[in-house]
């Protein structure tokens, strides 16, 4: 009941009447700050100086009758004020240099993951950006420092709204109880929808290892509605959550259709994000005079000249999603965004969907018929054949010139689970797409999703360690050139099927070499064609799912290609780091999951690290094809020196800074290598 009473008793009467005196306009209007500290410390960086952080909330309106809104899913059932408009509430941090005169002009908008932030690039403090977060998925819940956003609960004329909800389930380690809302991205921190009835009768709860593997049923006297984390199955009874009797498994896949109640509007996310950068960019005030936070006092001139958004991973879907729906443009016909880094991820998601749930992985093995993996896929406008769409992710911007300048940067993970060949090939994998002249498309090699050198539980390998953050962060840098003094960056880096570096993924084909241990089946992510019935619109994610789940039309409609590797198991194509150019093993973006864990299927969005061995009598005597360090690199020395020859070229070719470079020099001579 808490969680409903969260998002259903949201006070709009009363932000109706403190708003009703203002004029009718849909946008922020109302900017209250509610701290501000002086950040790390005090800290100064670099001429910038010192910088304050600033938190707040971004009261926002928005007109349903306006066309840049009417995309919205379900806002013409949200509640409204006194003016005709519906209302959010939005979190939000600046991070400000102190002296705002220090600052280079550039808002940077960092989209928060799961409402999480990620922290501020000392190197681009030091440049004088300004940083903002500000929250856009309205599922998640408050706690453990987490942006939110408040939006409405649509209804049809105040009477409740139900639908079908698929709920998957997947646990890391043994558990009794779930929310409704937990999958493997989104775990205990996501409303889940409440059920409509305690009783299960007529539902099926199934399990499974493989996601194309029968469905096997679980009693229903083996499972409830319930809370079973305080007293025995079949615990206390829920309309959120949901135990098993014996538990959870992590071996097993588990699903459940049910009828779900109040779905929020979770698409006002993208006016959100829209409506607070544009204010921040060009408004003074707001209508209650508030000043903008970062209008220097003595001036009534917005020191932001141009602004650039940047998303990972689920937030990169956000920033494809939120282009092709037309929302870089404001209600007043501006350009919200010059600039957009989309990181590892090449998807989009379901934010605008009725009972959406945009933090679903959409991946081989987790969430994988959720909708978000449909065309189109490219940044271009084409034409594709297996779907018979017709569209493209710039599709509503060019024709009113407001498209920004992009990058679009990827690891080696998106293109085993995420299809990153799409964008750049036809369907059919037999040609490559022209790109258009505003996007940048650069492969950082060998790298998993999320760099992390821990053991990984699911594969019982070690993941791969292997940064993309100092190649990100020069681009950024050249991106912010781009974007501020219209430098070209450098040339896009990234397999193609010309240059025979984008391949097919069996053994064969990429060249696998036979690594002790090591087990290679060819697995990737290739989601079917998809009918979510038709309430559904697939070219824009947006509408109501009726079909749940999923009905598939056709099974491996696209050729889904993947990076060549060399004799060692690395990949030969894109941006070659220090790590990759002098490599210590291999450096992959996938793994598979062990016994126990789906045993077979891709573990998630991690890969592995396999060291060389140290000398040839090592490798001889485990039967290991890979040269030894001892025959790469002979002593230490001549490993640190090679080390500091790649730093050197990746400075040259525009995708490594010099403080980073000699920061990758440093890291080899303090390591062990060869000692």
């Amino acid at each position: 009941m808490a969680f409903r009473l969260r998002y259903c008793l949201f006070a709009f009467l009363s932000f109706g009447l403190f708003l009703s005196g203002f004029p009718v306009q849909a946008k922020i209007v109302k900017l209250v700050i509610t701290k501000t500290e002086p950040y790390a410390g005090g800290r100064a960086f670099g001429k910038t100086g010192t910088y304050e952080r600033v938190y707040g909330q971004a009261y926002g309106e928005v007109d349903p009758k306006l066309a840049p809104n009417k995309i919205i899913q379900d806002l013409q059932l949200a509640p409204r004020n006194n003016r005709g408009f519906v209302e959010y509430v939005s979190e939000f941090i600046l991070l400000r240099p102190t002296d705002m005169g220090k600052s280079n002009g550039l808002l940077f908008f960092s989209l928060p993951n799961r409402g999480n932030v990620f922290p501020a690039d000392t190197a681009l403090l030091k440049r004088g950006y300004v940083y903002l977060w500000s929250a856009w998925q309205g599922d998640v819940l408050a706690g453990n420092s987490r942006l939110t956003i408040r939006v409405p609960v649509a209804t049809e004329n105040g009477r409740e709204i139900t639908g079908k909800v698929r709920a998957e389930f997947q646990v890391f380690a043994p558990a009794q109880t779930q929310l409704l809302s937990s999958g493997p991205f989104s775990g205990a921190t996501h409303h889940p929808y409440e059920t409509v009835s305690l009783d299960n009768t007529g539902l099926q709860l199934t399990k499974r290892v493989h996601e194309a593997d029968p469905h096997i049923p679980i009693p229903n006297s083996d499972w409830a509605f319930s809370d079973c984390t305080t007293k025995p199955f079949p615990g206390t009874p829920s309309t959120t959550q949901l135990s098993i009797k014996g538990g959870f498994d992590p071996n097993y896949i588990y699903e459940l259709v049910y009828t779900a109640k109040n779905p929020l509007v979770m698409g006002l996310g993208f006016a959100a994000i829209r409506d607070i950068a544009s204010f921040l960019r060009n408004q003074a005030t707001d209508e209650a005079s508030n000043r903008n936070p970062l209008l220097p006092t003595d001036t009534q001139t917005i020191p932001i000249r141009s602004t650039i958004l940047q998303g990972v991973s689920q937030c990169s879907n956000f920033c494809r999603t939120f282009l092709q729906l037309g929302f870089n443009q404001d209600e007043s016909g501006k350009r919200v965004f010059d600039g957009i880094n989309a990181h590892i991820a090449t998807r989009r998601n379901s934010l605008n969907v009725r009972f959406g749930r945009p933090g679903g992985g959409g991946l081989q093995h987790e969430d994988h018929l959720f909708p978000s993996n449909e065309a189109p896929f490219t940044w271009q406008i084409t034409k594709d054949p297996v779907s018979g769409i017709t569209g493209g992710i710039l599709e509503a911007c060019s024709p009113m010139g407001n498209c920004p300048k992009i990058m679009q940067t990827l690891s080696s993970s998106e293109y085993r689970q995420i299809r990153a060949s799409l964008p750049t090939t036809d369907p059919s994998g037999k040609k490559d797409l022209a790109i258009p002249d505003n996007v940048r498309i650069y492969f950082i090699t060998g790298t998993q999703h999320s760099p992390n050198g821990a053991k990984d539980p699911l594969s019982g390998f070690q993941m791969n360690y292997n940064s993309t953050q100092p190649t990100l962060r020069a681009l950024l840098i050249a991106l912010e050139q781009w974007v501020m003094a219209d430098k070209l960056p450098p040339a896009s880096a990234y397999p193609t099927i010309k240059a025979k570096t984008l391949v097919l993924p069996d053994a064969k084909s990429i060249g696998w070499p036979s690594i002790p241990g090591v087990v290679y089946n060819g697995q990737f992510n290739n989601v079917p064609l998809l009918d979510f019935g038709p309430a559904f619109n697939s070219h824009f994610i947006t509408g109501i799912v009726t079909n749940e789940p999923p009905k598939v039309v056709k099974e491996n409609v696209y050729a889904v290609l993947v990076p060549k590797v060399d004799q060692d198991g690395n990949e030969v194509a894109g941006i070659r780091n220090t790590t990759m150019r002098v490599p210590l093993g291999t450096y992959t973006g996938w793994a598979l999951r062990q016994a126990g864990y789906g045993e077979g299927d891709l573990a998630s969005l991690n890969g592995m690290f396999i060291p060389f061995k140290k000398t040839k009598v090592e490798r001889l005597a485990e039967g290991d094809p890979r040269l030894s360090l001892e025959e790469r690199y002979k002593t230490h020395e001549v490993y640190v020196s090679a080390v500091r020859k790649a730093a050197d070229e990746l400075i040259k070719e525009g995708f490594l800074s010099p403080e980073d470079a000699q920061n990758e020099v440093n890291m080899a001579q303090k390591s062990n290598v060869l000692k």
